[in-house]
């Protein structure tokens, strides 16, 4: 069933197309609103095609960013093959600086394969999932911590049953420049877009590039090296176009495992979290990870909180203010390559 988002692209046409998917909306202010959410398309004669997507969370803005930059510096007469950048995928929670759309709730990376007849996100995950991931050999989706959570710049793959496609996920994950990685064991339903791409029968890369709500000159760095190492890879440009400067071979990469409720610690109450140690420090099973006080009994002493298991930091939680169910704080385990 068609989702009912306007498209304006021809993916089949040769050359630069800019435009607006448009999904009709109708609220208080506007019976016919539409939610307009830019996207744009090069193609360029016979070649790979890739789909570079960011903003699948609002407050996730490195990819954003770079995306955007990218936007208006690719050009298309240097490209061999096609490219599709979607760098605001969840336009209501990118314009509200939020993980979530405001209109209905939705959190993109939960809601696939979606719903043409549902609400703005689940028509979106429908579109993304049923006519524009077909469309690619290869989706990046790039993501952060958001707002609440400082993350360690990491790529991540879903397990897919295809070997030979596996295979070459691996291979792209590699390509991407990051120094850890997870391989995700979801399973065919999974409701993210790297599951979505599964099963569209592309390779689905993904990781988180920073976080906390903000960029840094060393997560735009990374961002943009990632994005022009996959280019390169993909042999859809021959020169970086994001990297001011040469692009430094990849280093090892090491892989992660992120399965057990026990590798996090998570607030029961409310409270305030300090965090004892740095992202990417290599901790074992009973070490300090923080502190949690309660500025509502000054009277008692902060409490003391330790790891079940060793591990790598991976995310720590940047609001100190915590509620009864956040996560405070996570180790990943490292795994052979």
């Amino acid at each position: 069933m068609h989702s009912g988002i306007v498209n304006p692209i021809d993916f089949s046409r040769e050359g630069r197309q800019a435009g607006q998917l448009a999904i009709p909306y109708s609220v208080d202010r506007s019976p016919y609103y539409q939610i307009r959410i830019p996207v744009l398309h090069l193609r360029n004669g016979e070649g790979p095609s890739l789909l570079l997507m960011a903003g699948n969370h609002g407050d996730e803005y490195e990819g954003e960013l770079q995306l955007g930059r990218l936007m208006r510096l690719l050009d298309v007469t240097e490209i061999s093959g096609a490219v599709t950048i979607l760098p605001m995928a969840n336009l209501p929670a990118v314009m509200a600086a939020k993980r979530c759309s405001p209109f209905d709730g939705g959190n993109l990376n939960r809601a696939f394969p979606g719903d043409p007849l549902g609400s703005p996100t689940a028509r979106m995950a429908h579109f993304l999932e049923g006519e524009l991931f077909p469309r690619h050999d290869v989706v990046l989706d790039l993501h952060s911590g958001g707002t609440s959570m400082a993350h360690l710049p990491c790529a991540l793959i879903e397990r897919q049953a295809d070997a030979a496609r596996f295979e070459r996920s691996v291979s792209l994950m590699r390509a991407l420049g990051a120094s850890y990685a997870f391989i995700a064991d979801n399973g065919p339903a999974a409701p993210t877009s790297m599951g979505a791409a599964a099963r569209a029968g592309t390779i689905g890369l993904s990781g988180e590039f920073g976080g906390g709500g903000t960029v840094t000159p060393e997560t735009m760095t990374f961002t943009a090296a990632a994005i022009d190492r996959l280019l390169l890879t993909l042999g859809i440009v021959r020169r970086s176009v994001l990297s001011l400067g040469p692009l430094p071979q990849p280093g090892p990469l090491q892989l992660l495992s992120l399965s057990r409720h026990s590798q996090g610690i998570y607030a029961s109450r409310r409270g305030w979290f300090e965090p004892a140690i740095a992202l990417g420090a290599t901790v074992a099973a009973g070490d300090r990870a923080g502190w949690y006080h309660d500025l509502e009994r000054l009277e008692q002493s902060e409490e003391e909180l330790r790891f079940a298991e060793s591990g790598i930091v991976i995310s720590h939680r940047l609001h100190c203010d915590s509620q009864a169910g956040d996560c405070l704080i996570q180790v990943a385990e490292p795994i052979a390559s």
